[in-house]
């Protein structure tokens, strides 16, 4: 994900019309995934520790980096007012196959603590009809990432 997030990012900041910030994708992904940590009204240290580290791996950042990121994504939802501003960003610039992705880190996040809350669950379907992902692919990626979860010992 990341060779290709780069090369989009580059091809956008070369086409002429509209200026891009470069860093407006790697902060709305950030945001979403601070989004979908608050969702069950408890933001928890396991659940910010994990967005770091999916932001690390996925966008080759250092740690401070990803924590930067994370710092500056939960200011940014305290000043939002929809998802929209999020999400457009990310939908005009990731493929279907990156979109999946991100909806596959969400799933990461909320649960990283084993339990689905009725309102992460509803953030994250929101969140994918925004990005047109089809909610037959949100629930594979839901049971990858359990299945995941429960092969890494951490299943009841």
């Amino acid at each position: 994900m990341i060779g290709p997030l780069r090369r989009l990012l580059r091809q956008l900041g070369e086409q002429g019309g509209a200026s891009v910030d470069p860093d407006q994708v790697p902060l709305a992904m950030a945001a979403l995934l601070v989004e979908a940590a608050r969702a069950d009204h408890h933001v928890r240290e396991d659940e910010l520790e994990e967005i770091s580290v999916l932001l690390a791996v996925r966008l080759d950042l250092d740690p401070e980096q990803a924590t930067g990121l994370v710092q500056r994504a939960r200011q940014a939802v305290e000043r939002s007012v929809s998802l929209y501003e999020f999400t457009h960003p990310l939908h005009q610039a990731l493929d279907y196959r990156q979109k999946q992705e991100l909806v596959r880190m969400l799933w990461h996040v909320v649960l990283a603590d084993r339990r689905l809350d009725k309102y992460e669950d509803y953030l994250i379907g929101k969140v994918s009809e925004l990005l047109y992902v089809l909610r037959g692919d949100v629930l594979r990626l839901r049971h990858e990432v359990q299945q995941a979860q429960d092969a890494a010992g951490g299943g009841d």
